[in-house]
């Protein structure tokens, strides 16, 4: 066959050398190409790592035994011997920067740089412990130190400070956000970044499996520094009062982290809180099994108020007597009635549950989405007081996982929404004031709860509790319609929103998806629903892969399991959100 030059570049020789050229046919594998290279440039070094960049096509070379006429390799191809591997610099939400991989100490760096590429990678998903913390980071005094602040929730900027940041003032502009995504199926090279680029690191998908303090210091602290920051930004809507719960919170975890150092665990304890789980987990193994059989499951009746929101509709709340019986809301015209046929029953069982509340202005509104062949229906429910709104929003809560209010839960959830509504009250009668060097934050939590309780876990729990917590935005265009319109990307459904008024039109769930397609050549999407319900649209300020990334990453979340969660299948997620790409 005929012999012809092919040029390739060398990284390890610097840019100002050009590039080697070696002959070669066109029945040469790849393999060859790299052997004759690394003969030619006379370097000795591991070149495990590195492999062929093809510039032209920005892809990788990877399969040795294919030969340049397969993979399509003529004289004019611009090749590159790099590593696969390079250094990248990523900001976490703390703000700390971590570099990933670096060839050779900066020593004029202008930022602190936490270097973590020393530390191996763990062999299993189950972690070892070693000094409190993951085995692999406590291998090195510089990995011990990048653990520590990775594991420390950081100081708060100055207020003129954040005034300086960016600020989303409107739901294009958090969707504009979304555009910035990297694609999970291609590499960073294809998708030109570069050597020792800084990207920013944030967690994409809300579905948050169990989170264990022993060995997810790092994850929880960066979960609680993006939780903060998206409530400092106002990325994320809240009311004045659940503000100031952020905030004393967030007072608490501060004032601690510069006063305490992390308590260690008391095998004990933990040996304690072992049994006392494995009790309760028999005890209500024995209570459904035989209590319930001898019982029959309480029930709630109570006047309450309903409103189900429409566009263009000016009417408010209309009381109803209400009964909650099971997994489902029945109501009548009135008490006496309640013997006859009910005006509506509502089975709570998978629908969506979230407070809107106002302590202060006495508003106690239970907000349900309820899943139906048209998609989501919308009602409000209000309670008169305090009392009545904790025994049916925690009713509610129970019937949308499918239990009771015979559930041994019941009790303890009425009284953890006691406690936050309690956190939100004030107390205007008090006229002295305390500065912050006077507030003892140990007075306020016992010694044991100071070692067990732990507030950044809390902080996240109420910031899950906020209705608009965890949508992600992208204006689309839906098909027949002639202007744009916002679509929310939450863990479990799509929601539709009207950009000029922001009021939601449709919600539809990803457990009554049948299938969702790309056409990749027009970016559009089509999803089919139950029903007979198919939806089509485009988008307007993200590509559409990022889009059917989200949707397939959450159905991929909603596959695992507490007992599946020490393996992954990542080829699974691959083929879920890589689309073409992927196959």
């Amino acid at each position: 066959m005929a012999v012809w030059d092919l040029c390739v570049t060398l990284e390890e020789l610097g840019a100002e050398i050009p590039p080697l050229k070696i002959s070669v046919t066109s029945d040469l594998h790849i393999g060859g190409v790299i052997l004759k290279v690394v003969e030619k440039s006379q370097l000795k070094r591991d070149w495990s790592d590195h492999a062929l960049w093809w510039e032209q096509k920005q892809q990788w070379l990877l399969k040795p035994s294919w030969t340049l006429d397969k993979c399509g390799i003529h004289a004019d191809a611009r090749l590159c011997l790099t590593p696969q591997h390079k250094p990248l610099q990523l900001v976490m939400p703390s703000g700390i920067i971590v570099r990933m991989r670096k060839k050779k100490k900066d020593k004029d760096a202008e930022e602190n740089v936490y270097d973590i590429t020393c530390a191996p990678l763990p062999s299993s998903t189950i972690l070892k412990l070693a000094n409190g913390m993951p085995a692999f980071f406590a291998e090195k005094p510089e990995t011990e130190t990048a653990y520590k602040m990775l594991a420390a929730s950081q100081p708060p900027p100055a207020p003129e400070t954040i005034a300086k940041m960016y600020f989303s003032t409107n739901l294009v502009e958090k969707a504009q956000i979304n555009s910035r995504w990297l694609d999970s199926s291609r590499s960073l090279l294809q998708q030109g970044v570069k050597d020792d680029d800084k990207l920013l690191l944030r967690f994409k998908y809300y579905s948050f499996l169990d989170i264990e303090p022993k060995t997810d210091v790092v994850r929880l602290t960066q979960l609680y520094e993006q939780a903060r920051w998206a409530i400092l930004l106002e990325d994320i809507e809240c009311t004045e009062e659940e503000m100031m719960v952020f905030a004393a919170l967030q007072y608490h975890i501060g004032k601690v982290a510069l006063t305490e150092q992390p308590v260690s665990s008391c095998p004990a304890m933990d040996d304690l809180d072992s049994a006392l789980q494995s009790l309760e987990v028999k005890l209500e193994g024995e209570s459904s099994a035989d209590i319930l059989e001898t019982m029959t499951a309480p029930e709630l009746h109570d006047y309450l108020k309903i409103f189900r929101p429409k566009r263009l509709t000016l009417k408010g709340f209309k009381q109803f007597w209400f009964t909650f019986k099971e997994t489902t809301i029945s109501y009548y015209k009135s008490k006496e009635e309640s013997s006859k046929e009910p005006i509506q029953q509502m089975n709570l069982k998978g629908c969506e549950v979230a407070p809107d509340v106002n302590v202060a202005g006495k508003k106690f509104c239970i907000r349900l989405l309820i899943p139906g062949p048209e998609g989501m229906n919308e009602v409000y429910l209000r309670c008169e007081h305090e009392q009545q709104y904790s025994r049916w929003m925690a009713a509610c809560r129970l019937a949308s996982k499918g239990k009771t209010l015979a559930d041994s839960s019941f009790t303890n959830e009425v009284q953890s929404i006691q406690s936050f509504l309690a956190m939100q009250k004030t107390s205007p009668s008090t006229n002295t004031t305390q500065t912050e060097e006077s507030i003892n934050t140990h007075s306020l939590v016992c010694l044991r709860y100071q070692k067990k309780y732990k507030p950044k876990q809390k902080f996240l729990q109420i910031w899950q509790a906020l209705p608009d917590f965890g949508l992600s935005y992208v204006v689309v265009r839906f098909k027949g319609c002639r202007k744009d319109e916002v679509l929310g990307i939450a863990n479990n459904r799509l929601i539709r929103i009207d950009l000029g008024i922001g009021d939601i039109v449709k919600t539809w769930r990803y457990n009554t998806m049948r299938q969702w397609n790309v056409n990749w050549d027009i970016k559009q999407m089509a999803i089919e629903f139950d029903g007979n319900v198919n939806v089509a649209f485009n988008c307007v300020t993200a590509n559409c892969k990022i889009v059917h990334e989200y949707i397939g990453g959450y159905i991929f979340m909603s596959t695992r399991s507490r007992d599946q969660s020490d393996t992954l299948n990542e080829e699974l997620f691959h083929k879920l959100t890589g689309g073409h790409e992927a196959l």
